[in-house]
């Protein structure tokens, strides 16, 4: 009897021992899965292009103008509203993108930027910044980013990835859109557009030789880039800043 007790206890710590060794595992698995999961991104076209002609404003006017952005997300099934992304949160190089757009709009003098953020309900001095902006500018372009995905089908496949390491190919669809609203210095709304793609990121282990040219990261910024352009660019056709401030 005396000597079952050391042996019990000893039994004890290599139990305890192989639960720490399985859950090292789990978590270096769930590490694994989460370092390829994007190892193949593949956008969809945009749909909402412009289909005039691209056309150069004529007007020699300038104008100052201020562009608004607001960056949301949701998960269908889980958020019960739209909520505004923290600054860390909006894709990366987010300003660089829109300065490769900014030269399709040909009029602009003078423009400036405010980002919204959810913390701006708390903070005043923020919503008097935004008001300062929309007053000294001729006019203001709104532009709503948005990415949805949905709660169920997505983290299904999350845990049907876990579950497989990853040997079963699933799809992660994600939807972006962008919304422009164009306004005057008054506050009259002259123009809006919509644009809107689909973004699928496809987790397979034999996929990781294409990551280096379909990244999710560079598939995102592409969306992006081409929502600012073509919106823009319609923009500039329909001469939208036509210079007449009244």
């Amino acid at each position: 009897m005396l000597l079952e007790q050391p042996q019990t206890k000893l039994h004890l710590l290599m139990e305890a021992q192989m639960t720490i060794r399985h859950i090292l595992l789990g978590i270096v698995l769930i590490f694994l899965v989460a370092i390829i999961a994007g190892c193949a991104s593949f956008r969809s076209e945009i749909r909402g292009e412009f289909q005039g002609e691209a056309k150069q404003n004529i007007n020699p006017d300038k104008v100052k103008v201020l562009f608004i952005f607001s960056h949301f997300r949701q998960i269908t099934g889980l958020d019960a509203v739209p909520i505004l992304e923290n600054k860390n949160e909006i894709v990366a190089r987010f300003d660089d993108l829109f300065n490769d757009a900014l030269p399709e709009l040909s009029n602009i003098d003078q423009y400036s930027t405010y980002t919204e953020f959810a913390s701006d309900v708390n903070h005043p001095e923020r919503r008097a910044q935004r008001d300062s902006l929309v007053a000294a500018s001729d006019y203001y372009v709104e532009l709503k980013f948005k990415k949805e995905k949905r709660f169920a089908s997505y983290y299904l496949k999350i845990l049907t990835s876990i579950a497989t390491a990853t040997i079963l190919p699933l799809p992660y669809t994600q939807s972006y859109s962008l919304d422009t609203e164009v306004h005057d210095h008054h506050g009259r709304l002259l123009a809006t557009y919509h644009r809107n793609a689909k973004l699928t990121r496809w987790v397979q282990p034999l996929l990781i030789i294409a990551y280096p040219f379909y990244p999710y990261e560079r598939k995102r910024e592409e969306i992006y880039l081409g929502f600012m352009h073509d919106t823009f660019r319609q923009i500039e056709s329909e001469s939208v800043f036509d210079g007449r401030i009244n």
